[in-house]
């Protein structure tokens, strides 16, 4: 494949993966995986890049889009829409040379099977390069802000003194986060003989923030356990959980496994550790991870609602509850949460989110510890959930310690639980309530 035919198709799979996500409702990762296949291996970083940036960027390269276009694209047209996308973004934020940026994408509307709208995409992006950006203007908030109108609504609210540090926040690229595993190798030396370049971040003791970012199978020591990828935000869960003992553990809604491995390398020599997760797909990615860190762990597709259809009766003394969410936390690096989430969804994942800290409450044993978590930064996802539960259980009381003073800097308290805003020391966005199981008479009757 020449040079300019390979531009070409690399613009038309990230087109492809856009139009996606935008008109098909698929996540980027999910798109990402079939535009990959269609690429060299050299052209999917690129790919990538594209994808990722025409995504974060959305509403306001769509503004610019619109003020170049004579009239709105057809519905059926929408890949090409995407492809304009793509164009645009690479002149305004990549060092493609416009020329190049041009003409394969061009190129691309014919890979596309739109070779009539070949003269259409030229135009635009020829037009894009000779117009000031300043003259562009960006009319609504949607625009200026580039998060949708309920996502900013939400968000000052919720935020009032934060909110537009939020959504800057919301479009920097997330940097690469590492943990080095405390039972494999030693941080110190792990950084020393690996010339790693990076630094860690004060309370979370087996972190390192790489200075550039690398593939994960260039991680040193990757496949060997010895280290993992994941945001200093995420490194809190284990230790706060288990950092003090606990015997019988539960990961629920477990996947990926990042948490997962973590309380492998924390537990102690008698920890049982049990990971569910409803999708048997996502879980067979934790049990890849507890492979790689040669750890053991009993993992089973389970759904957290319903403890009774898997639950041996086995009283647990740590749970992690990790639930579904808006995800709002992690927009830097989901881009296409922006496109994809609808406000509905928050009081949607709210319910779903109190009908699983009910239903696995019964599976707590009394004086055991259930640490409820969300990569979220919406109220109606975090301490008001917290808040009912506790409101409805007489034997849920929260612990507000903190695991270490050194992460308090972090952390914003909250009624109930605290929040880590994205962007703050530079890790993501997370919710953490740690809730206790008291002895009560109605606890003794039922044990």
């Amino acid at each position: 494949m020449g040079k300019k035919k390979s531009g070409a198709g690399i613009r038309a799979e990230a087109a492809r993966a856009i139009d996606n996500v935008v008109s098909g409702g698929r996540s980027l990762d999910v798109a990402l995986v079939k535009a990959e296949e269609k690429v060299a291996p050299a052209d999917r970083p690129l790919l990538r890049a594209l994808c990722y940036g025409s995504l974060r960027y959305y509403f306001r390269l769509r503004a610019h889009l619109k003020f170049l276009l004579n009239r709105p694209l057809k519905s059926q047209d929408s890949v090409i829409e995407a492809l304009l996308l793509v164009g645009i973004f690479q002149l305004a934020d990549t060092r493609v040379p416009d020329h190049a940026a041009v003409s394969s994408t061009v190129d691309a509307a014919r890979l596309l099977g739109k070779p009539q709208h070949t003269k259409l995409v030229n135009a635009v992006l020829r037009n894009f390069v000779r117009t000031d950006i300043a003259e562009m203007k960006l009319e609504s908030s949607e625009d200026q802000l580039n998060h949708p109108s309920w996502l900013i609504r939400r968000l000052r609210q919720d935020w009032p003194d934060d909110w537009l540090q939020i959504l800057e926040a919301n479009d920097e690229r997330g940097p690469m986060w590492l943990r080095v595993n405390g039972k494999k190798a030693i941080m110190s030396k792990y950084i020393e003989q690996n010339s790693i370049s990076g630094r860690s971040l004060a309370g979370v003791d087996h972190s390192i923030r790489l200075e550039t970012p690398l593939p994960v199978y260039e991680l040193p020591g990757f496949m060997e356990g010895r280290v993992s990828v994941q945001d200093a935000a995420a490194q809190i869960a284990a230790p706060w959980l288990v950092g003090d003992g606990g015997k019988f553990i539960l990961d629920a809604c477990a996947a990926p496994g990042g948490k997962t491995g973590h309380l492998l390398e924390l537990m102690g020599p008698d920890g049982n550790l049990t990971a569910i997760d409803s999708d048997p797909l996502r879980l067979a990615k934790v049990k890849e991870t507890v492979a790689r860190l040669g750890g053991t762990a009993t993992t089973m597709v389970a759904d957290a609602i319903t403890p009774k259809e898997w639950w041996n009766g086995q009283y647990f003394d740590r749970i992690l509850l990790d639930v579904p969410c808006s995800a709002s936390g992690v927009i830097r690096r989901h881009p296409d949460i922006k496109v994809l989430r609808r406000n509905d969804d928050i009081s949607s994942l709210a319910a779903t989110q109190l009908r699983m800290l009910t239903a696995l409450w019964t599976t707590l044993q009394q004086g055991g510890r259930l640490l409820y978590v969300t990569c979220s930064v919406f109220s109606e996802e975090n301490e008001d959930v917290i808040q009912t539960f506790l409101d409805s259980n007489e034997d849920a009381t929260e612990n507000g310690m903190l695991p270490n003073n050194n992460i308090r800097a972090l952390m914003r308290r909250r009624s109930t639980g605290y929040q880590i805003l994205p962007g703050t020391q530079d890790v993501d966005g997370f919710y953490y309530a740690c809730l206790e199981k008291l002895r009560t008479e109605s606890n003794e009757r039922n044990t």
